[in-house]
């Protein structure tokens, strides 16, 4: 195994576990703040971190008319809208949840690399994306099989869930792509939570009514929200972004990934022992579906790269 490849996996573990404890801390935190809020708090802090760094390392800022567009696209992708749909479904269904449908974003990674990286996809792959689709769709409708017929709020909040999924494999298809015409990725990550910061502040402001309700509502919240708050724009926001970036640099879009996977290992217990939340029949079935998928789908793979 490269030097390269060897980092790149590194990375790239490190930002699983990060990612995967986020869920049980957004679900901890959106009761003080509502999601728009939470967003814009956090990019703020996160644009402010930035911005320092860049002033020392001073990175190759945008130069050409495709970089803003591009690079403007994918932080409306990364940011505002992959992270916006993810806190509107987790507040309205589980972490345990979350966690399962959010994992099946390599998945569509592994599609939309095929049609816009030219990557290829073998027939155990398809297979294995079909099964997990089926998965997926068991826990997106499970609240109808636990007998909650008339519980819609979290069957949306699923659905909310696999949009901010697709969402994120634009976002990995474009950074991919800019990251091969060497756009920087102190730039890219800094312009990501700029942009981020920019579009969801007009959400907030109508959220709260006015820019007084905003800050009267961020400087009444308990301390353990600021914390929650200060972890995803820090090492979730921040740290991880930077890190995904650097770690998928050098190795496949759809290999990159993979590492996605281990985040409910991070996650479930924090969901169950922290937050209380409690595994259903329905979802036992539709997460083994979806571990069955993953597994026909990434397990030539794996191998091949020497990643078990």
């Amino acid at each position: 195994m490269s030097k390269d490849r060897l980092k790149s996996y590194t990375l790239l573990l490190v930002v699983a576990a990060i990612w995967g404890i986020a869920g049980p801390v957004i679900k901890y935190t959106l009761p003080n703040f509502p999601p728009m809020v939470f967003l814009t708090y956090r990019f703020f802090i996160s644009t402010l971190l930035m911005l320092p760094i860049v002033w020392v390392f001073k990175p190759k800022f945008l130069y050409s008319k495709r970089e803003i567009v591009m690079l403007t696209a994918a932080g409306l992708l990364g940011s505002t809208l992959n992270l916006g749909l993810l806190f509107l479904g987790i507040e309205k269904t589980t972490v345990l949840d979350a966690i399962i449908i959010g994992n099946t974003a390599p998945i569509f990674v592994v599609i939309g690399g095929m049609y816009f990286l030219k990557e290829k996809i073998s027939k155990k792959e398809l297979a294995g994306i079909i099964v997990t689709f089926f998965g997926t769709l068991i826990i997106v409708v499970q609240p109808l099989f636990e007998g909650n017929l008339f519980n819609s709020q979290a069957i949306v909040g699923n659905l909310l869930i696999v949009a901010a999924n697709i969402a994120w494999v634009f976002y990995v298809i474009i950074t991919k792509t800019e990251l091969k015409h060497r756009v920087d990725n102190l730039t890219m990550t800094t312009f990501t939570f700029l942009i981020g910061f920019l579009t969801s502040l007009p959400f907030a402001l109508l959220q709260t009514k006015g820019a007084v309700n905003l800050l009267l509502m961020v400087s009444a919240a308990p301390l353990l929200s600021h914390l929650g708050v200060w972890y995803m724009a820090v090492l979730s926001g921040s740290l991880a972004y930077f890190l995904y970036q650097e770690g998928q640099r050098k190795i496949e879009a759809s290999e990159a990934t993979l590492f996605g996977y281990l985040s409910p290992l991070f996650a479930a217990p924090l969901a169950i022992f922290w937050l209380k939340e409690t595994l259903s029949v329905p979802f036992i079935i539709g997460t083994a579906v979806v571990t069955i998928g993953v597994f026909i789908a990434e397990y030539k793979k794996v191998t091949k790269k020497g990643i078990e």
